[in-house]
This record gives structure tokens, C-alpha cells and sequence, in this order.
């Protein structure tokens, strides 16, 4: 698309009609009304939108204010994101005034691993929530960031959730990336929807599971939508409306109990995500026959396992509170440097523990 082609941004805010956005941003307030021109005929509403708001409003948060009616086109509110656009289509569009975040800054400790002007690199611990939510408004990873970032926290568009780009569950444990600004927050956004298919994004995990892959290498490539609970998630058929493209990838790194047949195995498997679906190795992994090890949720037919080791490993397995995965590795382009960044994070010591039973039997 070519810039000369379309007319320029027209933003109208207090009756007011005039050259409203801020240079590298997006207005804060008000309304915007822009027009296509002719190289916008075909693409999709979000994707067009997303180009004109500037490089601080993310396809998904443009996505956010689509479905919430913020978005009209020819005077009419729109809720399909990819609605297609033709050339004349006026498009008007309510912007949210940036808020502060909600939650209230905590002072608990982080295990940071690099922080800068830009965005900040922690190692999350297990049973640490990433954000406030039904039952667990305090004690949070949020409300330690805002204590620790303070004003700097990226909070743009009225996001309840300020610098959050991705998230790990409650006692998954590893490395996670935080915006502090609304360029790092709209790059990395980009980055983690986009599921890394630019190259951009790496992310790799460690996790024990029962039993040992036939091969050691695999791939799981299964659809994944809510479970007949509405609560978890499952493999569901490639047609249904929840159906969600998944992919992991898997490479086994150690074999426990291989050689015997008294007690039972388990792997300690690092799996890749291609995609990143809620759950999604934890459901991949157990969809194969190989669940992580601890899992309340998706490793529950495997719980009997315990009872097949050794003392004082068995008592360990039993014990472990929480599903024995971790994210080890996170690489993502630095937004201002356009520098590759890589992270590492150790396993966790109960983990490290657990590991090393298995690898006595």
C-alpha cells in the first residue's frame, strides 16, 4: 500500500477537524475519521486500521475496539474484523483515552533479567498469577511491576492488564517479557499474535511427562477449542467454531527408567510452540499419552503412576503441587533495537528436584 494513494488521517476531536495524530502514536481520546483510497479495496478492516493508527496501536487492541462498537464504517458500527474494505469507505473510530492501571503496586520481589528504558525481562516463579482476576485481585505479577516500574508501565488504550504481552499459567514458571511502553507493548503484541511465523519470536519449554516418546522428535499439530467443561481446554475437531490452530513441537531430551520395567518412566521433553494456545502443551502433550507430570488438570488419568516408583520418589511425585513445566528459553527483536534478544531461565528448584529422582531410577 502505498502512502501517497490514500488521503491523510483526519482526526475530529471537540468539533475540530485538523492533523490530530501525534507523530509516532495514536491519539489519546476522541474521534478519528479516515478514508480509503484505492490499494485499501480487499483487505480486512483490522489489518487497514491497524496500519493507519500509527506503530502504537496493536492489530489486536484494534481488533478489541471493533468488537466493542468503537469502529463505524459509512456511519454504521461494525463488529467483523475482517470485514473487507473498498476504496471511498469512510471509517470513523472513538478512541479510548489511555488509563492508568487499575491494580495497586505490591511490593514483591521479581528475578529480573534485563530491564531497560523499553521493556523488562523477568523469571516468573510457579504459583505466581501474571494478572489480577476472579479470586486473585492481589499478589500478582502486575501488581509487582507496577510497584517496580512505577508510571512506566505501558498502559495504553484502557488495558486493565498494563504491559502485558503474553502470559504463562499460575505454576508454569520461566522467562516472560513485559512492555513499558506503548511502541514495546504494540511490537511485542505483534510479535506473540503473529506466534513468532516472522522469525521474530522463539520460545521454548521444559517439561517432565510420564512415559517415553516413540521418537524423539514429534510434532503435534491438533486443533484445540474448550472442553466440555467450558473450563479446559481439549482437541477438538478442525471444523468446529472454538477449533484454534495449534501447533508444538517436541524433542526428548532425557529417558527415565528406560532400561527397567518395576517402576514407571517418564521424559523430560522440551517442547516449542509454533502456536500459542491457552494450555496448549499441557493438552498436546497429554493428547499423545504423555502428560506433564503433577498436571491437576490434563494429568489426571495418570495419577497412579506415583505408585509405580520408588521411595523416596514417590512420595516426591505425590507431593509436587503443581504441573512440572517451565519456560526455559524466550527470544523475541528488540522493538527499538530491532536486536534479537535472547533469554534463559533454570528450572525451578523443586523441579531440579523431581528431575533428579527420575534420573536414579
Amino acid at each position: 500500500m502505498s502512502a501517497h494513494n490514500e488521503q491523510a488521517p483526519i482526526l475530529i476531536e471537540d468539533g475540530l477537524t485538523g492533523d490530530g495524530l501525534m507523530e509516532g502514536g495514536s491519539p489519546n481520546g476522541g474521534s478519528l475519521m479516515l478514508e480509503a483510497g484505492p490499494d485499501a479495496a480487499g483487505q480486512r478492516l483490522d489489518q487497514w486500521l491497524a496500519g493507519k493508527l500509527g506503530p502504537d496501536m496493536s492489530r489486536s487492541r484494534v481488533q478489541m475496539l471493533i468488537r466493542q462498537g468503537a469502529v463505524k464504517v459509512g456511519g454504521q458500527p461494525v463488529n467483523e474484523t475482517k470485514r473487507k474494505m473498498a476504496a471511498g469507505d469512510r471509517v470513523s473510530v472513538d478512541m479510548p483515552e489511555s488509563e492508568p492501571a487499575e491494580p495497586q503496586g505490591e511490593n514483591i520481589p521479581l528475578d529480573v533479567l534485563y530491564e531497560d528504558s523499553e521493556l523488562i525481562v523477568i523469571n516468573k516463579p510457579p504459583g505466581l498469577v501474571v494478572h489480577p482476576g476472579a479470586g486473585n485481585w492481589t499478589g500478582t505479577l502486575v501488581n509487582a511491576l507496577i510497584h517496580h516500574c512505577g508510571d512506566s508501565l505501558s498502559g495504553i488504550g484502557g488495558v486493565r492488564r498494563p504491559g502485558i504481552v503474553h502470559r504463562l499459567d499460575k505454576e508454569t514458571s520461566g522467562v516472560m517479557v513485559v512492555a513499558k511502553t506503548d511502541r514495546a507493548h504494540k511490537s511485542l503484541s505483534e510479535a506473540f499474535a503473529d506466534h513468532g511465523l516472522a522469525g521474530d519470536l522463539k520460545r521454548a519449554y521444559l517439561a517432565l511427562v510420564w512415559g517415553i516418546p516413540t521418537r524423539p522428535t514429534g510434532t503435534v499439530d491438533e486443533p484445540l477449542g474448550r472442553a466440555a467443561d467450558r473450563v479446559r481446554r481439549a482437541v477438538v475437531p478442525e471444523g468446529r467454531d472454538d477449533a484454534r490452530h495449534a501447533v508444538t513441537h517436541f524433542t526428548v531430551i532425557e529417558r527415565f527408567g528406560e532400561q527397567q520395567k518395576d517402576f514407571a518412566t517418564a521424559s523430560l521433553v522440551e517442547c516449542r510452540l509454533e502456536t500459542g494456545r491457552t494450555h496448549q502443551i499441557r493438552v498436546h502433550m497429554a493428547h499423545i499419552g504423555h502428560p506433564v507430570v503433577g498436571d491437576p488438570d490434563y494429568g489426571q488419568a495418570f495419577r497412579t503412576k506415583a505408585n509405580r516408583l520408588p521411595e523416596p520418589l514417590k512420595g516426591r511425585v505425590k507431593a509436587f503441587p503443581r504441573q512440572a513445566l517451565h519456560a526455559r528459553l524466550l527470544e523475541f527483536r528488540h522493538p527499538t533495537t530491532h536486536l534479537t534478544m535472547s533469554f534463559e531461565a533454570a528450572i525451578p528448584s523443586d523441579m531440579e528436584e523431581l528431575v533428579d529422582g527420575f534420573r536414579r531410577l
